[in-house]
């Protein structure tokens, strides 16, 4: 009688399916999104589009040809070539390097900022919180545009410097989001109980707090490497960003508005698209992933 009670208790123990974790749902809710599917395509391509693509075309996005000025695409120069004679192709594909490492690491080092801030700040609370909440306050009313106008003219610009510009200046928004998850979530159980058996502010913040916000904080991130695309890309067009005869898409088409009335629609439509292409990629990615972390869904 015995056996036959654990044997039916082994076989309804087997017969119940394990519930997957949550990252594991969350992930596979994302590869099921059209839209991440789509994003992730896209961005793979541009990926290879400007890492890749030099290895394949060696040519060189320096040398200027005198007796090439302004060619339309032809199959020695498959986008044509600019107002210098450089092959435009090899220029966009440079190009995008510089626009997507600048982009990517700004955004890193904004979030590693701003997770930084929140959580201590978050945790905190009372008047430490409000403290630093202040001074967030005070550095949102200081232009960004003003700081890259100054720094722009006391130092020499280079990837690094708009790299820790774009970092320096774009945090706020992450440190706000993260604060407000944790003022949420430091009152639940599981925090009080890590606190009852005797867990440091250090310990709560990285074993309990992190974890639990880093899906908002993926999503933003997210949203800000889309953000510093475009800010590189608006520092450039307005002369800005990194110093000739470096290439970059806002640089590109800076210059290809000289040239817009003369039909040379080949300087204008690359740099442009490939802007394009890569902001919908990452936007398409972030509403995906956004949906998948939405547990209401």
């Amino acid at each position: 009688m015995v056996s036959q009670t654990t044997n039916s208790v082994t076989l309804s123990e087997q017969s119940v399916p394990k519930e997957k974790p949550q990252h594991s749902r969350t992930w596979r809710a994302f590869w099921h999104h059209p839209l991440g599917l789509l994003g992730v395509i896209g961005l793979v391509i541009i990926v290879l589009f400007c890492f890749v693509g030099p290895i394949v075309y060696p040519a060189s996005a320096y040398a200027t040809h005198i007796s090439d000025l302004m060619k339309p695409p032809s199959a020695r120069f498959p986008l044509g070539t600019d107002d210098l004679g450089r092959n435009y192709l090899a220029r966009l594909m440079l190009g995008g390097q510089v626009s997507l490492i600048v982009g990517f690491a700004a955004a890193v080092a904004s979030m590693i900022i701003g997770v930084g801030y929140g959580l201590v700040s978050g945790l905190a609370g009372g008047f430490l919180d409000g403290l630093m909440m202040r001074i967030i306050d005070v550095l949102l009313t200081i232009p960004a545009l003003f700081v890259l106008l100054f720094l722009d003219a006391v130092f020499q610009p280079n990837a690094f410097l708009l790299t820790l510009i774009l970092a320096v200046t774009s945090w706020f928004g992450v440190t706000r989001i993260v604060r407000s998850e944790v003022l949420s979530l430091k009152s639940r159980d599981y925090v009080e109980a890590s606190r009852a058996f005797g867990a440091n502010n250090w310990h709560i913040m990285v074993r309990e707090l992190l974890p639990n916000v880093m899906g908002t904080v993926m999503v933003a991130t997210i949203f800000q490497i889309a953000a510093s695309i475009i800010a590189i890309a608006t520092l450039s067009f307005l002369g800005l960003g990194l110093p000739a005869p470096a290439p970059n898409w806002g640089e590109m088409l800076s210059t290809s508005m000289n040239y817009m009335f003369q039909n040379a629609w080949w300087l204008i439509y690359p740099p442009g698209i490939a802007l394009l292409w890569t902001l919908l990629s990452i936007n398409f990615i972030s509403e995906a992933l956004q949906s998948a972390l939405d547990t209401r869904l």
